[in-house]
């Protein structure tokens, strides 16, 4: 797929006062609701219309970005609504999703629209849906495209506070902190940038990673004392948390968002896995160190993708089933997975 030139991008914008739409991912995570936001607000500058839809709700802890409160999420009482302002669109932004498929309930209503389709995203494998690609799978995050594509339109000075503040919150959360391997030289030069625009880098790392609710404590205080398994003879950790006792804790919207992670960290472990059971299937969460690909184990055996270290999937069989398939499947990578 060849990208559009910043030319194109240039030259789409050109005309003042259009309609515009941003969409994200279903469950938007903080890259994709914070280039979300930050390009909202740059096109506003520019002097568009610009509504930010979401396929569903998004985590609490990033409620405090700039301009969240107007994004419009797609339930039953918004959907005519959406609608409505989705076909009325010059424009339909697709931000940090390579498929349609990634936006559920919204992929048909975008699809209808006669609206120009912009894709904007890092994902591997991206479909050919859309008018305009600016697709660069080697960005460690949706939000550094972002801050690239408006410095190199020449609008440096229009990147604001909270516009500055919403690109960090998607390249710290996409990078782990600036751990992952996708954390180049390249990016510490942006966020140095973005701190010198006025990102209070203290403040967003706080508002997400410690701004937690009792109840997501003792969740993951119970998933790791009472769910976690870990499989030496295949380096391999994972959880398996059912619906009862996401209930039990009354678990929300993020609440289960780098749990995967504390599996992850266990020493010697290159292959973690988390399963949740929800009303629509069971949710997965793989994450890897080094060349074992979870987006390939991912895309093979539970209609999923991603990053090479970092992927989601999904699975239409009962928890215990799933679970069981995925026993099933770890004999046949054990060779890879010992490869230390």
């Amino acid at each position: 797929m060849q990208n559009s030139s910043v030319e194109d991008f240039k030259n789409l914008l050109e005309a003042k006062g259009q309609q515009i739409v941003i969409t994200t991912h279903y469950k938007p995570d903080a890259d994709a609701l914070g280039s979300s936001l930050a390009l909202a607000e740059y096109l506003q500058s520019k002097g568009h219309n610009v509504t930010v839809i979401t396929p569903s709700d998004y985590p609490r802890f990033l409620n405090w970005l700039h301009g969240q409160e107007k994004v419009i999420a797609l339930n039953e009482n918004t959907v005519e609504e959406i609608k409505l302002i989705v076909n009325q669109a010059d424009i339909v932004f697709c931000l940090d999703f390579s498929a349609l498929s990634r936006i559920n309930d919204l992929e048909e209503i975008v699809k209808k629209s006669s609206a120009k389709k912009v894709l904007i995203d890092h994902h591997l494998n991206p479909d050919h849906f859309a008018d305009y690609n600016f697709h660069f799978q080697t960005a460690a995050a949706t939000a550094e495209i972002i801050y690239n594509f408006i410095c190199m339109l020449g609008d440096r000075s229009l990147i604001t506070k909270d516009i500055a503040e919403s690109i960090y919150a998607g390249i710290m959360t996409d990078t782990g902190s600036f751990r992952f391997p996708s954390t180049s030289s390249q990016i510490h030069i942006i966020i140095a940038d973005l701190i010198a625009l006025g990102a209070d880098n203290s403040k967003v790392h706080r508002l997400i990673y410690d701004n937690n609710s009792e109840l997501r404590l003792r969740f993951i205080g119970f998933a790791l004392s009472e769910k976690l398994n870990v499989l030496k003879e295949y380096n391999v950790a994972y959880f398996a948390i059912n619906a009862e006792e996401l209930k039990k804790y009354d678990s929300q919207t993020g609440d289960t968002e780098g749990v995967v992670n504390y599996a992850l960290s266990i020493e010697g472990v290159r292959f973690a896995v988390m399963m949740v059971e929800r009303e629509d299937g069971v949710k997965i969460s793989f994450r890897s160190t080094g060349d074992f690909a979870v987006n390939e184990f991912a895309a093979l055996h539970f209609e999923g993708g991603g990053h090479k270290n970092a992927s989601g999937g999904k699975s239409k069989i009962n928890l215990k089933e799933t679970e069981a398939k995925f026993l099933h499947l770890l004999p046949l990578y054990k060779e890879q997975l010992n490869l230390i």
